[in-house]
């Protein structure tokens, strides 16, 4: 078992280093909380005692205000995956900025991208937003349009951006979660409308009978779902994949049903294969929501559709606005990324980066004998502390090591890893990265364990 009063000890050196290390963040915090809310400009910047503030990036590395390098593995909550700055995504970005840069009208930069995108993902029919939530948010109004119904499911623990319908069942208390059979409906902080709530069910992922079971019961109340969004694995609780045949499974229920399957490839799409999950399981769904990696770091976003639903949006019988939606540069900048940058070469490179760096890791839990294991899928991966795996939410909060997870955040960040703040020691990789970088984590991991390992066992590693 863990020395506990060893990892609070090296948690508390930890804090103090990173503290020391970033007098600049400590100063431009305090001038920015009086005139942004919480001195940041999203609730997922947030830090105590206060955010590390970045300056700059290029290819695998940023710099933060107090001129600290760091090789970066946060990488925008993975929307990076061409790397800081990259050349091509510039040059691009630049032509296009001296040719005008908003009309709000389409351009052909516009038509290319939606024709790759319907190339990679096998969907006939592309509209473009500018983030996650928007792509979210338009899909789930289409479903709703096409069935004429408005209740929703989801898989509890999720998150699908920030709109009211999907910010049900999130990070909740496991003993507030409800029967596993039939989950609570719960609102994600304050502000969520109790009638929203009521038209939004959870399920559990890798559970395809009690999403079989939700749908029928729901029917027999008068109350059949619009639409299911889901990711296809889930990437908020480190990285879940779904077990063999789930996917096909929840494909055959929804089909059967009559009701529209969404999946949400905004941290799946284009990261774990060059037409995102849909790929690489195999299964496609009637509509797909990306965002991210897309737009190569500005904000742009996608729906994809079959025919049918995309004929509520062209006889105009759903309305999709955005004065920004296929805004020239972000459009300029996707072509490039998806043209220039993501290539069958580049996806081959970056993924055996991965491989490379999961095999690092379990030698070090192997060393160490840690209760951990890894999970590694495309350019994304974990290490995951507790032996029991990982299916969905329950079985994620059961086994949740927040104070180990914390002290692993601390510990990359003061040995020059930027690294995803959260639940889990994760990283997305870039094209950018290069062996050495993933040789340097796996060996600040391996310094890690020294401390920590006291005894443990070996649960193995995961892939997709």
């Amino acid at each position: 078992m863990l020395d506990r009063g060893r990892i609070r000890e090296l948690s508390a050196r930890e804090s103090a280093a990173l503290d020391e290390r970033t007098p600049a963040s400590a100063a431009m915090f305090g001038r920015a909380r009086r005139v942004l809310a919480g001195g940041i400009a999203s609730s997922f910047q947030a830090r105590e005692p206060w955010p590390i503030y970045l300056e700059r990036g290029e290819g695998q590395r940023v710099w933060d205000l107090d001129a600290n390098e760091f090789l970066d593995f946060h990488n925008g909550f993975s929307a990076m995956l061409q790397g800081h700055a990259h050349p091509a995504i510039g040059a691009a970005v630049a032509a296009r900025y001296a040719q005008g840069t908003h009309f709000a009208a389409p351009t052909e930069d516009a038509v290319v991208v939606a024709e790759e995108l319907a190339r990679r993902w096998g969907l006939e029919r592309w509209r473009f937003t500018n983030s996650g939530t928007e792509s979210a948010m338009g899909a789930i109004r289409i479903a709703r349009g096409l069935t004429g119904r408005a209740d929703v499911v989801k898989i509890f623990g999720s998150y699908h951006g920030h709109l009211d319908t999907t910010m049900v069942s999130i990070g909740v208390d496991l003993e507030d979660a409800g029967p596993h059979d039939a989950p609570h409906s719960l609102p994600y902080g304050a502000g969520v409308p109790a009638s929203t709530v009521e038209e939004v069910h959870a399920v559990h992922f890798n559970d395809a009978e009690a999403l079989e079971r939700r749908v029928a019961q729901l029917e027999r109340r008068g109350r059949k779902p619009a639409c299911v969004i889901m990711e296809a694995a889930m990437t908020n609780l480190g990285v879940v994949v779904p077990r063999d045949g789930y996917l096909e499974a929840v494909r055959d229920i929804t089909r059967r049903a009559g009701v529209v399957l969404i999946f949400d490839e905004v941290k799946t799409g284009l990261t774990i294969a060059p037409g995102g999950a849909t790929e690489r399981f195999g299964v496609r769904p009637d509509m797909v929501t990306l965002a991210k990696v897309l737009g190569a770091g500005l904000p742009t976003g996608a729906i994809g559709m079959n025919q049918e639903l995309a004929r509520m949006l062209e006889e105009g019988a759903v309305h999709q606005f955005g004065t920004f939606n296929g805004n020239p540069l972000g459009m300029a900048a996707a072509r490039a990324n998806l043209l220039e940058v993501l290539t069958p070469e580049a996806y081959e490179r970056v993924f055996a980066l991965n491989e490379r760096l999961v095999a690092g890791c379990d030698a070090v839990i192997a060393e160490h004998e840690l209760a951990a294991h890894t999970v590694g899928l495309g350019s994304k991966g974990c290490v995951s502390y507790g032996t029991e795996p990982v299916i969905d939410y329950p079985s994620f909060k059961r086994r949740q090591d927040p104070e180990l997870s914390r002290l692993a955040w601390l510990w990359f960040m003061n040995r020059g890893f930027f690294v995803t703040p959260g639940r889990e020691q994760e990283w997305n990789l870039t094209v950018a990265h290069d062996e050495e970088a993933v040789d340097r984590y796996v060996e600040a991991f391996a310094g890690l364990a020294r401390q920590i390992a006291v005894s443990g066992r070996l649960s193995g590693s995961a892939r997709a």
